[in-house]
């Protein structure tokens, strides 16, 4: 997998907003935008046979992000070929480096239960990695079930003062880095014998 850069692992609220309202000044359709630019870029990922295509596809979102201040004010047309401009240059550093592929856990001297332990364990091990304010907000994205949770995450949304997409964005971001973060750990914890 790509290293992403060491910047963009603390990407702030600013840099994104300003992402945002590059791809269109209406913040819903400035979401929906986000969310198709990422599975095309997926799909470019995938189609290249490129390992964890997810993280490439995030990598270079993050590394869009961080020009949106310089290019904004100049730049002219379509939003999509700057994207994939810069997705190549990704895929170019991807293919120098080797990726890592992770060594999956060893089910036959590992009981499940004790799999799903250490899964657990990790999870609990980078919700306390991530700031508190992250941390308060993915736990209570995914708190109530069905219709409940629907409506209360528009109440977490009307809190946050942005709109329903904007949530699903974030908490999508942090998402992401807690879901690499846990695999990080569970491939340590099965290399290492390592407990959380």
């Amino acid at each position: 997998m790509l290293p992403p850069l060491e910047n963009n692992r603390n990407l702030t609220q600013d840099p994104f907003d300003d992402l945002l309202n590059w791809l269109n000044s209406d913040r819903d359709l400035a979401g929906m935008a986000y969310e198709d630019m990422r599975r095309r870029l997926i799909k470019l990922f995938v189609c290249r046979h490129c390992h964890d295509p997810e993280s490439l596809a995030d990598e270079t979102i993050n590394r869009v992000t961080m020009k949106v201040r310089q290019i904004k004010d100049t730049f002219v047309g379509p939003r999509e070929p700057y994207f994939y401009a810069v997705a190549n240059k990704v895929h170019l550093e991807y293919l120098r480096v080797k990726p890592t592929i992770p060594v999956p856990l060893d089910l036959s001297a590992t009981t499940m239960s004790d799999r799903v332990e250490a899964e657990y364990g990790c999870l609990e091990h980078c919700l306390e990695r991530q700031s508190p304010a992250n941390r308060k907000l993915v736990l209570a994205y995914y708190k109530g079930e069905k219709r409940t949770k629907i409506e209360y995450r528009k109440g977490l949304a009307e809190q946050y003062g942005i709109a329903l997409n904007a949530l699903r964005i974030r908490v999508h971001r942090i998402r992401a880095l807690l879901e690499e973060c846990v695999k990080s750990c569970i491939n340590t914890s099965a290399g290492n014998g390592i407990d959380h």
